[in-house]
């Protein structure tokens, strides 16, 4: 059974960077042809795609977040990190971090790949 976690600090102050890992047990994140997400929602909004990175190291970004956003990896942890720069209060908001069997933005619906969830963690920009 597969299990992703997540794991960082809950409250980052505005300006600074950040940083969520995701610890995968139960299935290798280099696995042909999953990709492997982060995901938020912010208070009374829906859920938002951030970026993603693929079996092969290929990464992908929200066009709204890329001039802040980075994901990477570490394959001899199994885990892939989200580093997120400048944050302000608008960042805000439960993060998960997902697996989907084919790269995709479609983060929930009948048609969505994603298949594992971490439990998804909160992390706070105060004002």
């Amino acid at each position: 059974q597969l299990h992703l976690q997540e794991s960082g600090s809950g409250l980052v102050k505005p300006s600074q960077t950040l940083s969520l890992t995701c610890t995968v047990s139960g299935g290798s994140i280099t696995t042909c042809t999953y990709s492997w997400s982060w995901i938020r929602e912010p208070p009374g909004k829906g859920l938002e795609w951030m970026g993603a990175i693929a079996y092969s190291g290929s990464t992908y970004y929200s066009p709204s977040l890329k001039s802040r956003i980075s994901i990477s990896r570490d394959t001899s942890k199994n885990q892939f990190t989200l580093q997120l720069s400048s944050v302000t209060p608008e960042d805000t908001a439960v993060y998960y971090c997902a697996r989907a069997q084919y790269f995709s933005t479609v983060v929930t619906g009948s048609i969505s790949p994603y298949d594992y969830w971490g439990q998804g963690t909160q992390v706070t920009v105060p004002s």
